[in-house]
């Protein structure tokens, strides 16, 4: 369900105080050129609700201040658009590191005015403390992110994160563009959820637009949905591991992870399955012998797996490492509406798939994994059960796949949706407005990591510093899905 309308400043406050007493949970928050939108998930409604407040001066009553997950989420408004979240308990940019040829870029009266201030970590006292920064340029083949540490001795008092580094201008670049542009723009917000943010374009095209998918291309999409939540589980689940001194797991695991790249590349001519998924349904059919190639991939990735999962289960050393690091707390996970498997892992069952089904899921039996040890161990185990409930969904979607056409047109025209999908890393969120053309105006994409960042910085309190990449790659959030 999607409701918007406009509300005065005396109902914004009255959501937001919602969203503080945990009666309804921050989805997202955005600019515009003259106004802030918020999308809420209320039980209510069991569904989206997103509200427009108009911001004629400029200004706009802060949800952090009531409300402190919205923090950055208002930052970036700033940035963007220059509108100023009155009473706010951080005013420091977060997107613009003062490298930007203007300053505002999506606001109407964006200008070369001075750049920000140099940037100001926040302080920590205490005797015996010391900063280590880490990044923006990373030892391995990683996205940028600035991680500042204060640790006394080896434990770690505080670690606060500088990101943005990634920003490319996203929203500003659809401004305009037609839905086809837009659909491959999405696919590549963040490289290892194509599939998933092209779905969630697409559906927000459709219902926009008010088109009807064909039966088959809602059931090759979730195919094409799971395989990438699988591929990626897999990368997560080996790098975790190599970065508990065990690189035999992830040797394995990469091994799978490529055997599932392959079919998807047999199965739909691109290994990430990049520019499959558009509005109306499908660019392409799922190949001759594609049915048969992933029923061997299932077979094959089950009973290899089950090997490794045993040996992760079995290797005490390995325990030792991941059991206890990193605790993320159910209270936290609830609190910032924490998806995926960081909010699983503690406690928080939402799953875009079961809360809000979507085709052809609403018709797919499966279960939601859920845990509440909140640390690193428990975010392997999800992605390990998550895995498990991929597969049986690959044979489910297999034997149940109707036969006809993938792709139905879409008339654009005025219209606007906002949806979530489940990814691999939680539930994404678009937001999407088409003008009477059917041109994208405008278009906003939420990525999990919003949610997650914070977290990272409560969970490594009180680790060690050498325990941080463990904790890091645990979360596995995106850099660019995050900085747009």
């Amino acid at each position: 369900m999607f409701i918007t309308n406009d509300v005065e400043a005396d109902d914004w406050d009255r959501m937001t105080l919602r969203l503080a007493g945990g009666e309804s949970v921050l989805s997202g928050l955005w600019g515009e050129t003259d106004a802030v939108r918020i999308a809420v998930l209320d039980a209510a409604v069991s569904g989206i609700t997103v509200l427009r407040l108009p911001c004629p001066g400029g200004h706009f009553p802060s949800v952090a201040r009531h409300h402190p997950v919205a923090i950055r989420l208002e930052r970036a408004i700033r940035d963007l658009f220059g509108l100023i979240p009155d009473g706010t308990p951080d005013a420091r940019p977060w997107l613009d590191h003062g490298k930007w040829e203007v300053r505002h870029p999506l606001s109407k009266t964006s200008g070369t005015e001075l750049s920000p201030a140099p940037y100001m970590f926040l302080p920590s006292e205490g005797e015996s403390l010391h900063q280590i920064p880490v990044g923006p340029v990373h030892a391995g083949i990683i996205e940028p992110g600035h991680f500042r540490f204060t640790a006394n001795g080896e434990t770690v008092v505080r670690l606060e994160e500088r990101l943005g580094y990634v920003h490319r201008g996203i929203e500003g670049l659809l401004a305009g563009a037609g839905l086809a542009r837009g659909a491959q723009v999405a696919g590549r917000v963040s490289g290892d959820s194509t599939v998933a943010y092209a779905l969630a374009f697409s559906r927000a095209a459709e219902s926009a637009c008010g088109a009807r998918v064909p039966p088959r291309a809602h059931y090759l999409r979730a195919l094409l949905a799971e395989l990438e939540r699988i591929a990626n589980h897999f990368g997560d689940i080996g790098a975790i591991c190599n970065d508990a001194s065990f690189p035999l797991i992830q040797a394995h695991c990469a091994v799978l992870r490529e055997e599932v790249l392959r079919a998807t590349n047999s199965c739909f001519g691109h290994r990430l399955a990049r520019d499959c998924i558009v509005p109306g349904g499908l660019a392409r059919d799922l190949e001759d012998g594609g049915a048969a190639i992933l029923r061997r991939l299932t077979a094959t990735l089950g009973s290899k797996f089950a090997r490794i999962v045993e040996v992760y289960d079995n290797t005490a050393s390995l325990q030792d490492r991941t059991g206890g690091a990193g605790i993320v707390k159910p209270e936290l996970a609830r609190r910032f509406g924490a998806g995926g498997y960081i909010g699983r892992a503690s406690g928080r069952s939402f799953d875009a798939r079961r809360a809000l089904p979507f085709p052809p899921y609403d018709a797919l039996a499966f279960e939601v994994p859920v845990l509440d040890a909140g640390d690193v161990n428990a975010r392997v185990w999800i992605r390990i059960r998550e895995i498990e409930q991929s597969l049986l969904l690959l044979e489910h979607v297999l034997d149940t796949l109707p036969s006809g056409p993938v792709r139905a047109d879409v008339t654009p025209g005025a219209g606007e949706a906002a949806v979530l999908v489940e990814g691999f890393r939680g539930d994404i969120l678009v937001y999407l407005r088409l003008d009477e053309n059917g041109c994208i105006e405008r278009c906003h994409f939420r990525d999990p990591s919003w949610f997650q960042w914070p977290l990272l910085e409560a969970a490594i309190e009180g680790n060690i510093v050498a325990d941080f990449p463990l904790c890091n790659k645990s979360f596995n959030c995106s850099y660019s899905g995050h900085d747009l």
